[in-house]
């Protein structure tokens, strides 16, 4: 205990932008875990979070985010849609994957006839751009009335242009030509010449966040995958001094960011990260904390436990 209070003390030196949640006054939720009593609060219909995962992941990958999820939201009336019609191949071109997902959406609301009255998304990395992309489908309009939160963990939404990691880098090409990928192309913004004719230029002037009452970011500087400025939808240094490519990227920023901005019904918030990670080359590579959000359970309850219920209440 005086390890810890020691560590806090010395946190608390370095001034750093936030709060510790251990001294966070209010928590997200009060109502104690398996709790049988009914959400008094809750309106008609069911509250569809669909869980995307990301890269060569599956189905199982978010399981402890709906566990938490679960836990922290006792007796409220939330269903979970925990896609897997992309995970065989996730390194297809992302209109592929975006129809895919569409219909995985569309065919679980009619085949199990439910009423919805929120829907949620909960992405993670390269499922992040699938979400954004399924937002601006015609078929799912009729949907955009009822979108509530997304939580957006290590979102690559401006993608992996200015990663700092050369091994990552590196690796990212090797695996676009190994595999053909697609996504992967595009992730790079080299599926065109032109900057401005590629999939992500193109995804950001569409339409989508603005339509939900909470985007939340999460991303993480010890995250080597997916860079921290793209995961926080930010300029960076580099981009700052690119006379070439980087006006594109703070057009693609302002793309994203100004709809959102500019309404009054969205709440944009983003959390920094830092995890305690063992010192593996896991780590040094940048994997560790991309995976961390996903398989951390003292991150993720802590996560939802101190903010993250609010935004799916």
């Amino acid at each position: 205990m005086k390890a810890f209070i020691k560590a806090k003390e010395e946190l608390k030196q370095l001034r750093l932008p936030g709060f510790l949640y251990s001294e966070v006054p209010e928590l997200a939720s009060t109502v104690p875990y398996f709790s049988l009593e009914d959400d008094e609060c809750c309106e008609e219909g069911i509250h569809l979070i669909v869980c995307v995962h990301g890269l060569d992941g599956n189905s199982a990958d978010l399981r402890l985010v709906k566990t938490y999820l679960e836990l922290g939201l006792p007796g409220a009336r939330i269903d979970f849609l925990m896609s897997e019609r992309n995970q065989n191949d996730t390194f297809a071109d992302f209109e592929s994957m975006t129809d895919r997902l569409l219909d995985e959406i569309v065919q679980y609301i009619q085949l199990y006839n439910l009423t919805v009255s929120k829907i949620s998304f909960v992405g993670h990395s390269l499922g992040n751009l699938i979400v954004r992309s399924v937002l601006t489908r015609p078929r799912f309009k009729c949907y955009l009335s009822k979108l509530h939160t997304f939580l957006s963990l290590s979102g690559p939404h401006l993608g992996t242009l200015y990663n700092s990691s050369a091994l990552v880098n590196t690796g990212l090409w090797f695996m676009q030509k190994w595999k053909k990928s697609g996504s992967l192309l595009q992730l790079t913004c080299r599926d065109h010449s032109d900057p401005r004719q590629t999939f992500l230029y193109k995804l950001s002037k569409k339409s989508g966040l603005q339509y939900f009452k909470n985007v939340v970011l999460v991303g993480s500087l010890q995250d080597r995958y997916v860079p921290y400025h793209s995961a926080r939808i930010e300029m960076c240094k580099t981009a700052l001094k690119d006379k070439q490519t980087g006006p594109v990227y703070a057009e693609m920023i302002e793309n994203l960011l100004l709809p959102v901005l500019q309404s009054k019904d969205c709440n944009l918030v983003r959390y920094d990260v830092i995890h305690a990670l063992p010192n593996t080359a896991n780590s040094l590579i940048g994997r560790a904390a991309h995976i961390a959000v996903l398989d951390s359970e003292i991150f993720l309850e802590k996560f939802f436990l101190v903010a993250g219920l609010r935004f799916f209440q």
